[in-house]
């Protein structure tokens, strides 16, 4: 790691000399940012940082300790600019020695003092006559690293007063640059060293030797002095007057020295006890430390302090070390306690997530923190998504009568099929919640469509945390460096590859309970018994409209982009995609549905108001209903990146081929029902003159209402327009946007044109799907059916007056006069012929031809049937016949059909031939006479109309 800052400088000290426990004051640059960042700081090779006291980036306090050079640098260590220098220097005092009975003003440490009448060391431990430099060479302190050292020699030391004194270590350390000859010259100054020490008790007697010499004689003197006198064992000897002597001189010496002595003891428990409580004051406050630093949420200083005395006192054998040491293990655990609390608790940031399980995994908490962090949000995500639902369905139970109106889109007020979501809420899930129009979208939208909203914002927010603290888990980020160190990280790395599976199972979960949840909301019926009573519960008064589906695909296709973008696996979330699959299936069928109901209304839209190609608005109307459908459908049916084709599965095609047959069979029954509604049931209140027809047209709304007949001729003229215009466009419009799929091939059928004019022609219509070519069917049966109706209202009148219209004023075929024209029965005939082509032509020029062709069938065949059942003809009534028979068929020789022809032709030839000349002229004149007198009438079915109506 690259360091931020300057090394340390130190360029001051106060005071810059004095004795052992000095406190001093030590001033510079770059002293370190914190307590935490002062790594070490020694003053003469003495470690002070037992007694440093960080002030600033400038300044630090300390006491200076026992150090073995008398003068030396001051060198301070930190985390963030490593080793420092010094360019000042401090001297280390030796104390004066204070007696036994000398008063002093300061506490000070206790000294060895000189008996100056036994010329003898008082009170000096064996240890301490050694020598500070016993091999008596210069020192060479080398530059072996003290940590390489330790792991050189386990368990060694390097001091000689140790009893785990290693020479080859302390060799190394202060005398790794020595020359042989000096290290010759230092074994000879261990044997002097050795001699004196053997020679320390003789050359004690031989100093002390005129001391024993002057006893003995004393004793000597003494001896033969109670010799001569014989009073050894006389009561009051001089032997007993000393001993009471003595014993009187003790006890006045215990007397004099009590006092002193009392209170020197005194003293030197008081000074040791402070001189401890001072050294180690940092495990003694530490306790209350860790509880000031709990509270004010410094937890990285209460790890770094018990670091510190671990590793101090960690292993101490000393009983009030021990005592203090259990105690801040009590105040660690509880904090362990603490910080696993706040790390379990919800909700919290990924960042004091991470931050916990960092101090946790520091403090060598027992357990996976870090796992237990996982499972517990794991589970408080699955607790909000269960929550959200029942908020809602309580909402929704709460609110069902006060809000139905508006909730029901089913009802007048649900929306058109395009314009409805753009008017009330935007389809950006971005957009949807933050808008200015948020609480008039939230009180129209229903409670499921809300709830999705909401209960994908909640995943889509949460799930990528949850995922973060995964990856952190398994690469190792959530520790720190003394994690790494204590080899933490790799058992956490090892745990994380065993539970992936474990993890696996935790997404699959939450992925399992979003789509559970949201199919519980809308597709209820996907759900078994047991599930719909976890995930369901909804009031299901009626069915989400397409326009609502759509807009949830929509939510549910950007949560699916987001969780993607997390570089979530995409097996887990496949169930997503099948769950898009679903929705954009059921919006497709409910979309369709609807439609099939608005195209049943349609009848009651029909104003009966004809343009110039006879036609009502119902067939562009119904048009635009289906591509309005479509458009809607247009985002359900584009695939989306990873989605599957709604038609992948041939049910849903079949589905959709029945809703969309069933779509325009409901129009086919519209249209049957308004031709063939009694007169009474039609309401012509609202009809209105099309000001772009022509005046002819201007008969048709002069009533006050439309008779059957005309009405049937409207349905045909739509009916024709629909075969050939409105089902093809809405063959390419289901093609169009995506429908093609629905059959595996193109289907291809033909029919029969009913233009007589055309009839030697076969038309061949290329259909994009098989519900065309089925619904075209059932519309050629239905236009049919009309046609025959109207045909029948119309033929049938005419055919029944010609056999009463021949035979009136009982007339005889065989016994009448020379014909001088053609009878008026045969007039009217063609007068009604006339009517019936005007009423046509007035709806629909294009249906002329063929109304006009069917009832020139029906009169002929009438005719050639009754020509036939005349037994004979006498000369007259032949000619009278040929000539009504021709001049009917001159007349609309325009509509002939080949069924027409054949029947004029069997009339004809049921007459007897003409075999004069004259009565061929005679027959030529009538007719001539016959379409010069009717030439107004006949105008219709003239050549010259027939192509102007084609035009």
């Amino acid at each position: 790691m690259s360091r931020a800052r300057q090394p340390p400088l130190v360029t001051g000290i106060s005071p810059n000399e004095g004795i052992a426990w000095t406190k001093v004051t030590i001033r510079g640059e770059n002293l370190g940012t914190g307590p935490t960042d002062l790594l070490g700081l020694t003053i003469c090779g003495h470690n002070c940082l037992l007694t440093a006291e960080w002030m600033s980036a400038s300044k630090i306090v300390c006491r200076v300790g026992q150090a073995k050079n008398d003068k030396g640098d001051i060198i301070v260590t930190t985390k963030s600019g490593g080793k420092g220098t010094s360019t000042v220097s401090f001297k280390l005092l030796k104390p004066e020695k204070i007696g036994i009975l000398d008063q002093s003003a300061v506490w000070v440490d206790e000294m060895n003092y000189y008996d100056m009448r036994t010329d003898r060391n008082k009170g000096i431990p064996p240890l301490s006559l050694r020598p500070a430099n016993p091999l008596g060479i210069e020192i060479d302190k080398g530059r072996f690293p003290q940590k390489d050292l330790e792991s050189l020699f386990p368990g060694m030391s390097a001091d000689f007063t140790s009893e785990n004194f290693s020479a080859a270590w302390y060799l190394i350390e202060n005398h790794s640059t020595t020359s042989f000859d000096q290290l010759k010259m230092a074994v000879v100054n261990l044997k002097k060293q050795a001699n004196k020490k053997n020679e320390g008790s003789l050359a004690y007697v031989k100093g002390g030797l005129s001391t024993f010499f002057e006893a003995q004689d004393a004793l000597s003197a003494i001896h033969q002095k109670l010799e001569a006198d014989g009073t050894e064992k006389v009561e009051g000897s001089m032997t007993q007057k000393l001993e009471n002597v003595l014993n009187r001189a003790s006890n006045t010496a215990d007397t004099l020295f009590q006092e002193v002595l009392g209170r020197k003891d005194k003293a030197d428990s008081t000074r040791n006890a402070l001189n401890v409580l001072q050294r180690f004051k940092f495990l003694f406050n530490l306790p209350l430390n860790i509880e000031r630093n709990i509270q004010k949420g410094d937890y990285d200083v209460v790890i770094n302090d018990y670091e510190k005395a671990k590793s101090l006192f960690g292993k101490t054998e000393v009983q009030v070390f021990k005592k203090y040491y259990a105690e801040v293990e009590t105040r660690i655990e509880a904090l362990r306690e603490l910080l696993l609390d706040k790390l379990l608790e919800t909700p919290s940031t990924l960042h004091d997530q991470k931050r916990y399980i960092r101090y946790l995994s520091d403090l060598h908490a027992p357990g996976d923190p870090a796992w237990q962090c996982i499972g517990a949000q794991h589970q408080w995500i699955l607790q909000l998504m269960h929550n959200c639902k029942e908020s809602y369905v309580k909402e929704q139970k709460g609110n069902a009568l006060l809000h139905s109106p508006m909730l029901d889109l089913d009802s007048d007020m649900r929306p058109s099929p395009i314009g409805h979501l753009s008017q009330t809420a935007s389809l950006k899930r971005g957009s949807s919640f933050q808008s200015g129009r948020d609480d008039a979208w939230r009180y129209k939208a229903p409670q499921q469509v809300v709830f999705v909203e909401k209960l994908t914002k909640l995943v889509v927010s949460q799930l990528p945390n949850f995922w973060k603290l995964w990856v952190s888990y398994v690469n190792g980020s959530l520790f720190s460096e003394t994690a790494e160190k204590s080899g933490q990280m790799e058992r956490s790395k090892k745990n994380a590859r065993q539970r992936q599976n474990d993890f696996k199972k935790m997404i699959q979960e939450v992925m399992h309970s979003l789509v559970k949840l949201i199919r519980g909301a809308l597709l209820p019926f996907t759900l078994r018994e047991g599930e719909l009573r976890q995930y369901g519960g909804w009031e299901m008064k009626s069915e989400l409209s397409g326009q609502w589906l759509t807009h949830v695909i929509q939510t549910v296709r950007l949560s699916s982009e987001s969780l993607t973008a997390l570089e979530i696996p995409n097996d887990m979330l496949q169930i997503i995609q099948d769950l898009i699959l679903d929705l954009r299936v059921r919006c497709i069928i409910v979309t369709l549905q609807h439609t099939a109901e608005d195209i049943k209304r349609l009848a009651e839209k029909e104003d009966w108001v004809v343009d110039n190609e006879g036609l009502t608005s119902l067939p562009s109307q119904f048009e635009q209903c289906i591509i309005r459908a479509l458009q809607s459908l247009k985002t359900v049916l584009d695939c989306k990146p990873g989605e599957a084709s709604v038609f992948q599965q041939q049910k849903t095609q079949d589905d959709v081929c029945q809703l969309s047959i069933g779509i325009m069979q409901g129009f086919i029954d519209c249209l049957e029902q308004l031709s063939t509604k009694p007169d009474g049931d039609i309401d012509t209140s609202h009809l209105s003159v099309d000001v772009s027809s022509p005046d002819l047209f201007g008969s048709i709304h002069e009533e006050s209402s439309l008779s059957s007949e005309q009405r049937l001729l409207i349905a045909l003229s739509n009916c024709r327009y629909l075969e050939r215009h409105t089902f093809l466009n809405i063959a390419e419009h289901f093609e169009k946007h995506g429908f093609q799929g629905v059959d595996k091939i193109t289907q291809r059928a033909f029919f029969w044109d009913r233009d007589p004019l055309v009839t030697n022609q076969r038309r061949f219509i290329t259909y994009k799907s098989r519900k065309v070519m089925v619904s075209m069917e059932s519309l050629k049966e239905l236009d049919q059916r009309l046609f025959e109706m109207y045909i029948e209202f119309k033929a049938d009148p005419i055919v029944g007056s010609l056999e009463p219209g021949i035979y009136a004023g009982y007339f005889d075929w065989k016994d009448c006069l020379i014909p001088t024209g053609v009878r008026n029965y045969l007039k009217e005939a063609l007068v009604n012929i006339i009517a019936v082509h005007a009423e046509v032509f007035t709806i629909s020029k294009d249906l002329v031809p063929r109304v006009m062709s069917r009832v020139v069938e029906a009169v002929s065949e009438e005719l050639s049937r009754l020509m036939q059942c005349v037994s004979s003809f006498s000369k007259n009534g032949a000619l009278q016949a040929k000539l009504e028979i021709c001049a009917l068929r001159d007349t609309v020789a325009i509509y002939l059909t080949p069924e027409s022809k054949s029947s004029f032709k069997q009339a004809l030839e049921a007459l007897p031939q003409l075999s004069s000349g004259t009565d061929r002229k005679l027959l030529e004149e009538l007719l001539n006479k016959f379409k010069s007198s009717m030439h107004l009438q006949l105008t219709c079915f003239q050549a010259s109309s027939s192509a102007m109506m084609k035009t």
